[in-house]
C-alpha cells in the first residue's frame, strides 16, 4: 500500500437556509471587502441577491463580477481578474456551477502571487495561498467547491487545461440545496452526470485509496437515489440535498484520486465543440466503463451495489454488465443524447478528437485498464 492522503475546504457549512452563515464566515475572515464572481444566469435567477445583503447588512462591501462564461478561456478568465486587482478584497466568493468556482479560485490565487495565468498553465508553482475563499454552488457537479483543481479552455489548443495546485482549495463552503431548487432540468441532469461520473471514475482510478472508496461509494449512492427525482420535480428539497452532498463528495474524492479516461475523452469534445462538460461525460461514460470492465469487475459489481442494483446473486462480470447497462438507461431518463450527432461531429472529425485525447495522460495514466489510441479511436467511433 502506498501512502495517501486526503485535501479538503477548511470548513463546510451545509444544509436548508446555510447561506444565512455567510455573514459569520466573512467576520472570521475579517472582511471588509468581498468579491463575488459568478455568471449572468446565477445573477438573473436572484441567486446573488440574498448573500450580497445579508452582506451589506453586516456593514460590508461587495462588489460581484457575474460576466463569468460556461466555459472560460484563458483570455476571459485574464479580464475578470484585470476587474478583480482594482482593489484589495478579504475574501473572494464564488457563487455558481464549476466555471464561476474556479475562475473564483484561480483570481483568489492570482491576487496574492506574482504569476500569470499563462504561467500557470503552463504549469508554474503557486508559491502562496490566495486571498481567502468561499465557494457556494448552485449546482450539484463539478465539486469544484472542494477539489484544488480549476479548468481553463485554451482556444488555440481545443483542448481545456487544469490546473491542479493544494493552493487552489477553497477555505470555506456553503451547501445550501435551496439555492439549486431552480435550476433547470437539462443542467440538473447534465451537472448531476458530472458528478456521478466523478466518483465512479475516482473509484475506478489507479489512485484509488480508502478515503477516495469510501467517498465513492457514498457519493454514488446518493446520486443514484435521487437524480431523477431532482430532474423531474426540482423543489424536491431532500433530492437537491442529496446532489449537493454526492457532488461535493466527488469532489473530495478529485482531491484524493483522481478522474481518468471519460474525463480525458471529454475535454476535446468541449475544447473544439464546446458540447458541455457534464454531457460529454455522461454520453462517454457507459462506453468507457465497457471498456474499463474489463479485468475489473469486482469493482464494478461495488458500484453497482451503491446504486442499489439488485445485483447480489450475479456473477461479477454479470453485475459489472447490469450496471453499464444502468448507466445507458440513466442517460436515457434524463433525455441526455446518446451520440454526438447532434453536434455534427463526423468520421473526419475523429482523428483530431483521438490526438486531442491523448494528449490528456495526467488522466489517461490514472485510467484502471490501459487505453491506447486505437482504443480511444474505437470509444469515439461508437459515438458517430
Amino acid at each position: 500500500m502506498t501512502t495517501y492522503s486526503l485535501l479538503n475546504a477548511g470548513r463546510i457549512v451545509a444544509g436548508p437556509d446555510s447561506i444565512e452563515s455567510i455573514t459569520g464566515v466573512a467576520a472570521d475572515f475579517g472582511a471588509s471587502k468581498v468579491l463575488i464572481i459568478s455568471d449572468q444566469g446565477v445573477s438573473r435567477a436572484g441567486l446573488i441577491d440574498r448573500p450580497k445583503a445579508l452582506l451589506e447588512a453586516a456593514g460590508v462591501t461587495v462588489t460581484v463580477l457575474d460576466e463569468t462564461p460556461p466555459e472560460p478561456e484563458v483570455g476571459q478568465v485574464e479580464v475578470i481578474f484585470a476587474a478583480a486587482r482594482q482593489q484589495q478584497y478579504q475574501l473572494v466568493v464564488g457563487i455558481g456551477g464549476g466555471s464561476a468556482m474556479d475562475v473564483a479560485k484561480i483570481v483568489a490565487v492570482l491576487l496574492n502571487n506574482d504569476v500569470s495565468l499563462r504561467e500557470l498553465l503552463d504549469k508554474a508553482p503557486i508559491a502562496r495561498r490566495g486571498t481567502p475563499t468561499l465557494m457556494v454552488p448552485t449546482t450539484a457537479g463539478t465539486g469544484s467547491e472542494v477539489t484544488p483543481n480549476s479548468i481553463v479552455l485554451v482556444p488555440e489548443d481545443e483542448l481545456k487545461v487544469g490546473i491542479v495546485s493544494p493552493m487552489l482549495m477553497p477555505d470555506c463552503v456553503i451547501l445550501d440545496p435551496k439555492l439549486s431548487v431552480g435550476l433547470p432540468p437539462a443542467i440538473t441532469a447534465s451537472t448531476g452526470m458530472d458528478a456521478l461520473t466523478h466518483a465512479i471514475e475516482c473509484y475506478m482510478s489507479k489512485k484509488g485509496n480508502p478515503f477516495s472508496e469510501m467517498l465513492a461509494l457514498k457519493a454514488i449512492t446518493l446520486i443514484a437515489r435521487s437524480i431523477r427525482r431532482a430532474f423531474t420535480t426540482g423543489g424536491d428539497l431532500d433530492a437537491r440535498h442529496d446532489m449537493l452532498l454526492g457532488a461535493m463528495y466527488g469532489g473530495m474524492c478529485i482531491a484524493t484520486s483522481s478522474t481518468t479516461a471519460v474525463h480525458a475523452l471529454a475535454y476535446p469534445l468541449g475544447g473544439k465543440y464546446r458540447i458541455a462538460h457534464g454531457v460529454s461525460n455522461a454520453i462517454l461514460l457507459p462506453f468507457v466503463m465497457r471498456f474499463n470492465s474489463v479485468g475489473n469487475e469486482e469493482k464494478f459489481r461495488d458500484v453497482a451495489l451503491a446504486m442499489g442494483l439488485d445485483v447480489a446473486t450475479l456473477s461479477a462480470g454479470q453485475a459489472a454488465d447490469a450496471m453499464i447497462d444502468s448507466l445507458f438507461g440513466l442517460n436515457r431518463d434524463l433525455e441526455i443524447p446518446a451520440d454526438l450527432k447532434r453536434w455534427n461531429i463526423t468520421a473526419a472529425d475523429l482523428e483530431t478528437l483521438v490526438e486531442g485525447a491523448a494528449k490528456v495522460t495526467r488522466l489517461l495514466d490514472n485510467n484502471p485498464r490501459p487505453m491506447s489510441k486505437t482504443d480511444i479511436r474505437a470509444i469515439y467511433s461508437q459515438l458517430l
